[in-house]
């Protein structure tokens, strides 16, 4: 077996998040939480605060931590491959979090390229498992521009089972609004990179954060909402939602 020595990043990037604290509305003061115990209501030291299985109502096994410790895996930062398939196999409510992978020094570097340019000529995804955080994890490899994209997947035992959607129902549907619906997907269609993905609340958040700080005035400009009618005549809503989609394009 092929060992390649490899660095994992996370993908997702957390610093630009606006984060906020609890303060006392009274003396700006932060806000801290204290354990209490809900039989004694005392407050509870973490020193003294193990874990609980309720397996009946209000019926508990208890676990120490030795006992979780002994279930700890080593992580060691290598994926153990088990097979490659198709990526449109897997379905996207699977994916549970991204990482980026790259080679771990230069004698990694060419084995790793090696891999990288196998799965982009095979276009397949390589499935394994890794451990990380002490846990084992089902992990999907892909090439995606010079370096290896991670995804974790979820379980199957995660995913909800889509058909316990209530009210989904087969219905036949009615050929000329299945044309109009089908003109409307036409006008809308595009690349995925043209589409807009401008986080709207996160500018306007970020704007009024600035104005606060710099101390002026936070004036509230009201909004006139407009409830949506149902919809009594779906041609009629179909066909404005295509003039609507051609004026965008134009």
């Amino acid at each position: 077996m092929v060992t390649i020595p490899i660095q994992i990043f996370n993908a997702v990037e957390t610093s630009n998040n606006i984060r906020f604290n609890q303060l006392h509305e009274k003396d700006n003061g932060r806000i801290k939480y204290k354990k209490v115990c809900r039989n004694c209501d005392e407050e509870v030291n973490s020193k003294d605060i193990v874990k609980g299985y309720e397996h009946e109502p209000d019926q508990y096994v208890v676990f120490k931590q030795s006992e979780f410790n002994a279930l700890k895996l080593k992580s060691t930062r290598a994926i153990d491959i088990e097979a490659f398939v198709d990526q449109d196999e897997v379905h996207p409510s699977r994916y549970e979090a991204v990482y980026y992978v790259g080679p771990n020094g230069e004698v990694a570097t060419k084995t790793f390229n090696l891999f990288y340019k196998v799965l982009e000529k095979s276009k397949k995804a390589g499935v394994g498992r890794i451990i990380l955080r002490d846990r084992e994890d089902v992990v999907l490899l892909t090439a995606n521009q010079g370096a290896i994209v991670m995804y974790k997947l979820r379980f199957p035992y995660e995913i909800r089972d889509i058909k316990k959607v209530p009210d989904i129902l087969e219905e036949e549907v009615d050929d000329k609004q299945l044309q109009l619906a089908e003109s409307l997907v036409d006008s809308l269609s595009t690349s995925f990179e043209k589409v807009d993905f401008e986080d709207r609340f996160r500018d306007a958040l970020l704007d009024l954060v600035d104005q606060k700080v710099k101390g002026k005035e936070i004036v509230t400009i009201s909004e006139e909402v407009t409830e949506d009618k149902p919809v009594v005549d779906i041609m009629d809503a179909l066909k404005a939602s295509i003039e609507v989609a051609k004026k965008k394009a134009s």
